[in-house]
């Protein structure tokens, strides 16, 4: 019922941010290896990008990719919400005084992280297809013909097996691992404060939806950079074999972009990335909380 109750969660949330998911992978693949002042620039900021798959693409546009993404968060964040909460509610994050330790909610957040991105990296590799397919006259980075999400599948496991839908795990796996480490510790901790300082009773939503607002800033700051690196492995064209046409792994993708972007290539679409991540963050934690005390109770 843990990993029911997560995966509702994180769904519940994704139906009101995926548009930004959208305007978050154009905005990373806008300019890839490319410097700044030597490609045209379709999406100037998240707002102008909003704007401008909105008109030119319609609100279907700013939708692509939507089934894998419900499916996605339903089990990469029903595996990993649903293993920190098991790991929580054993005890094993807690000191010996039962205050919440950094450390141990870091190291279980990171775990259930790699537990999660491993299950979820196939369709993953779908929505990141879905998400960046568009009008050829807003287009960036590489776009695949998809027709929709059994279509891609079926494609990519006749072209390369069942290893190729595991393509750009090398890069989820780290992704949602700071992420999810970085996310979790920081609500577990910030929700005990919050609590200690008495400001609502406790067991109120605003309790959590504070410490999920805390959470969203720490996590987009660990987290873009590998989340830059994470669409780029998996959008990028691969030849017959299936491997990378532009890189050949994380290290490769990350060495890549720092010689060719600067620091803040890999911080591109850090705007983009608040806005989706935070919000998703935000809902999905407060979501989850609530559904496990209305379960619970």
């Amino acid at each position: 019922m843990d990993f029911m109750l997560s995966g509702a969660a994180a769904c519940g949330a994704c139906l009101l941010t995926n548009p930004l998911e959208v305007v978050k992978t154009r905005m990373q693949l806008q300019g890839e290896l490319r410097s700044r002042g030597s490609y045209r620039v379709h999406y100037r900021n998240v707002f102008h990008a909003f704007y401008t798959i909105g008109r030119v693409e319609g609100p279907r546009g700013l939708q692509r990719g939507l089934g894998p993404a419900l499916l996605y968060q339903f089990f990469m964040n029903g595996v990993r919400l649903g293993s920190y909460s098991i790991i929580e509610s054993a005890g094993y994050i807690h000191t010996a005084g039962g205050r919440v330790s950094t450390l141990k909610s870091t190291a279980a957040g990171a775990l259930a992280g790699v537990a999660g991105a491993f299950v979820g990296s196939p369709i993953y590799l779908v929505k990141t297809h879905l998400q960046s397919q568009s009008t050829s006259t807003i287009a960036v980075g590489h776009q695949y013909q998809h027709r929709g999400m059994v279509h891609a599948l079926t494609v990519i496991h006749r072209e390369h097996g069942i290893v190729g839908l595991w393509r750009g795990s090398s890069a989820a796996v780290p992704r949602v691992s700071v992420g999810s480490a970085s996310q979790l510790s920081t609500f577990s901790v910030a929700k005990e404060f919050i609590t200690d300082l008495q400001i609502f009773s406790p067991n109120s939503w605003l309790v959590s939806l504070c410490a999920g607002m805390i959470s969203s800033v720490v996590v987009v700051f660990f987290m873009t950079p590998f989340d830059v690196i994470s669409t780029r492995l998996y959008n990028q064209p691969v030849d017959h074999l299936g491997k990378g046409e532009l890189y050949r792994g994380f290290m490769d993708c990350f060495s890549k972009t720092l010689r060719k972007e600067g620091v803040f290539g890999l911080y591109k679409g850090l705007g983009a990335s608040y806005f989706r991540l935070g919000p998703h963050t935000i809902l999905s934690l407060l979501f989850w909380n609530q559904l496990q005390s209305i379960y619970y109770s």
